[in-house]
């Protein structure tokens, strides 16, 4: 029979569209989305797990010390701490006296780590693997969600090529790490970044392709709502391609990095947000952030933005 090429192409779109529409509806639950696999109903597309936990990275809050930053957190409900890396092993009584008594936990510990896994010179790929177990071992004292990591920024070299070969040496490495992650009860978390920082890692599909080729529970990834701006088609199609690897987010006005809210209408993060209400998301949101303005203002104001776009998703 003659191939109509018209109608093989509408049969495929549709095929397509129907195949969509149904990823969509498993993701939900099969219920209370149109056959577009947008939700009808948004309630109906929420996961009951799903739940906005804010963390703060340690120089968002106002105040001269951590105990008054602390203070504040509490006051806003702000659930998470997420400090560096650098030096962690000689603040971990200090972070755990802070927190003592307080509803506040560690969520993910920020990098801090010395060289970095791709670089073509061993020394420097073996110093990152030293330096990230030295991070690594107090983030799981303090019960931190994990230690995140970048495989190489654009400004680093020497660099290995982008090959498949590359890829292989990372997922062997990661896998080393991941398994002296599991033995301290935490991960180590990919961050894709955008083109102009990173060429390795962009988009958050890549890093949950690498977590589900080296197949470890100690290797996970997160999404950054900055970088996902550059890089990404969709927040909630991004958050969605990483499923149950997702394990931290990070979240920044969407034109300069600053506090969410200060770049007015630019700061929607209601598309993210229900793809993250779709997995059932409970792990942490965590700002990582400027701030161009008075952060006694605006902080309280971040928050309360997020809180309301969490509603509306």
């Amino acid at each position: 029979m003659a191939l109509n090429r018209r109608n093989f192409l509408r049969t495929t779109l549709a095929g397509a569209a129907v195949a969509a529409g149904s990823s969509a509806l498993a993701a939900c639950g099969g219920k209370g989305a149109s056959a577009e696999g947008c939700p009808t109903d948004k309630k109906a597309c929420c996961n009951s797990k799903a739940e906005l936990k804010i963390s703060f990275q340690e120089g968002i809050a106002p105040g001269e010390n951590l105990n008054q930053k602390l203070d504040l957190m509490e006051k806003l409900g702000v659930v998470g701490f997420e400090p560096g890396g650098r030096g962690l092993k000689d603040r971990v009584k200090e972070i755990k006296d802070a927190l003592n008594g307080r509803n506040i936990k560690v969520s993910a510990i920020c990098a801090g780590f010395d060289g970095f896994i791709l670089s073509s010179d061993p020394e420097k790929s073996k110093k990152c693997m030293d330096t990230m177990k030295e991070i690594i071992a107090p983030a799981g004292e303090l019960g931190s969600v994990g230690v995140i990591i970048v495989p190489a920024f654009n400004s680093q070299s020497p660099v290995m090529p982008h090959t498949q070969e590359t890829r292989d040496f990372l997922c062997e490495q990661f896998n080393e790490m991941g398994n002296f992650a599991k033995e301290h009860g935490t991960t180590v978390i990919f961050e894709p970044l955008n083109r102009k920082e990173a060429f390795y890692l962009r988009q958050v599909a890549d890093a949950a392709s690498i977590c589900r080729d080296i197949n470890n529970p100690g290797v996970r990834c997160m999404g950054d709502f900055w970088h996902m701006t550059w890089e990404e088609t969709s927040d909630m199609g991004a958050f969605l391609s990483a499923g149950d690897y997702l394990q931290h987010v990070h979240i920044a006005s969407r034109k300069r990095r600053s506090m969410p809210g200060e770049d007015g209408d630019a700061d929607n993060y209601v598309n993210g947000f229900r793809g993250l209400k779709m997995l059932g998301y409970d792990k942490y949101v965590s700002f990582e952030c400027g701030c161009q303005g008075d952060r006694n203002v605006l902080v309280p104001a971040a928050v309360e933005l997020l809180r309301k776009q969490w509603e509306e998703a």
